[in-house]
């Protein structure tokens, strides 16, 4: 959608966002001339509006009132159109201050963290809790928007965890559905690195019985296997000679076997995509309005970040997430750093206690 507008389009949309996320009110086009740079008039900036409008980004509350921007709007906004800002020192050192770990438990900081964001934003302050990488019971996944999914894990003992991934863009809902099942029927009593684990395990043999299937119907001449960059697991097998395989059982049963396997692995990759980005869920989410299930109904949006244990590289892992809950039409742009910086203050804070100096790094 981004690329379907001009700059001037662009530049006329941002400013009523960023109006509107001022006062509240429908913005017009007087409003908005006055806030450009180049020189408009109001009529000229009623068309573009008009236009925005029927691109699905504003929608006017009254007749003859200003407009707003919509879900959309506020989405496209958020993902090209935002300006984030930075902390100033004073904020950066507030947050600092009191989320320090010395001689606290983690409890407590992350409960300061949530007050010190809700203090800075004037919204409320959400946190979930660290949790403890238990064997789960059931794992699902739930689409949220195009490209973004839920990921609902049941341990053991009966906790719930949530986490946000961004999933591959055409990635379809009955693979999710697929995946869920797959892995709750399958893997159950297992934690997601031991799922993980088996499902890895499981494609190296399946690979490997693909290419001694493969092998045999290449050297009987049916078949030529085409290697696509040098990767055979991304190949074409080339079937000829269609007559005498129709003759031949034992080669009719080794293509179908070989199909098969080449639709299991694309399955399991796709699974274990699924439990990577479970387990390594990263950087800022940003819900609006309808696209998460919860603020439907309520004109709610909810920025949240994850923050970690386990220091750098590999050994890095999700425990928890911490952010802030308010109208849609919050100051993205403020709270999106502030959200950020907090979650890897946070971090580092449960870092230094895992290390046992209880003080920042």
């Amino acid at each position: 959608m981004i690329v379907e507008l001009n700059q001037r389009s662009r530049e006329i949309f941002r400013h009523i966002v960023d109006a509107y996320v001022e006062t509240g009110e429908p913005v017009g086009s007087r409003t908005v001339a006055r806030r450009l740079q180049d020189r408009l008039s109001p009529a000229t900036v009623r068309n573009v509006m008009a236009d925005l409008e029927d691109a699905g980004l504003l929608y006017s509350p009254h007749t003859s009132a200003g407009r707003l921007p919509t879900e959309a709007g506020l989405r496209f906004y958020v993902d090209g159109l935002l300006e984030v800002g930075t902390l100033s020192e004073e904020e950066r050192r507030e947050i600092q201050a009191r989320c320090a770990a010395s001689g606290r438990s983690m409890e407590a900081v992350l409960a300061d963290a949530s007050e010190v964001l809700s203090g800075l934003t004037h919204h409320a302050g959400i946190v979930v809790a660290p949790t403890v990488e238990r064997p789960f019971r059931h794992i699902e996944f739930v689409p949220l928007s195009p490209g973004r999914a839920l990921v609902v894990v049941v341990a053991d003992n009966g906790l719930v965890e949530n986490r946000v991934i961004d999933v591959p863009l055409g990635m379809s809902p009955s693979t999710l559905v697929e995946a869920g099942n797959y892995l709750t029927a399958r893997l159950a009593g297992r934690s997601l690195d031991e799922a993980l684990e088996v499902i890895r395990q499981e494609i190296e043999h399946q690979r490997l019985e693909l290419d001694e299937l493969a092998r045999k119907v290449v050297e009987a001449g049916l078949a030529i296997w085409s290697k696509n960059g040098g990767q055979q697991e991304s190949g074409v097998l080339i079937v000829r000679g269609q007559a005498h395989l129709l003759e031949d059982v034992t080669s009719l049963a080794q293509l179908e076997r070989i199909r098969t396997l080449l639709e299991m692995l694309e399955r399991k990759k796709s699974f274990l995509k699924l439990l990577e980005l479970a387990q390594n869920a990263t950087g800022v989410q940003i819900f609006i309005g309808a696209e998460n299930e919860l603020f439907g109904l309520t004109d709610c949006s909810m920025i949240v970040a994850p923050y970690h244990a386990g220091g750098e590289g590999r050994g890095r892992r999700v425990v928890g997430a911490i952010g802030v809950i308010g109208p849609t039409r919050m100051n993205y742009a403020r709270i999106v750093p502030m959200v950020d910086y907090t979650a890897r203050v946070v971090s580092r804070m449960l870092g230094a206690m895992e290390s046992g100096t209880g003080t920042e790094r």
